[in-house]
């Protein structure tokens, strides 16, 4: 499935705003990503496995926190992360 990366994290993926990942959850998605591009998961999920407060995931356009959601293959999740500056 395809997988949208925001700007701030592209330094992981050489670059490239949309990569594959295989899985049947968020979290094994995730867990691809990682594989493929390491360091990736660390800067979405916290410590204790949670989805880290500034970090967004939308599946199929609907935002999700918990990283068990079940995926069918089929959608294209886009991660995002908040910014904040002054």
């Amino acid at each position: 499935m395809l997988v949208r990366i925001p700007t701030p994290l592209r330094s992981y993926t050489a670059g490239e705003k949309v990569v594959d990942a295989q899985g049947a959850t968020v979290d094994a998605v995730l867990g691809d990503l990682d594989r493929q591009f390491p360091g990736l998961r660390f800067r979405v999920v916290d410590e204790q496995g949670r989805l880290r407060t500034h970090m967004k995931v939308f599946v199929a356009q609907e935002s999700v926190r918990d990283l068990d959601t079940p995926l069918d293959g089929l959608e294209e999740i886009t991660l995002m992360q908040a910014l904040s500056g002054g």
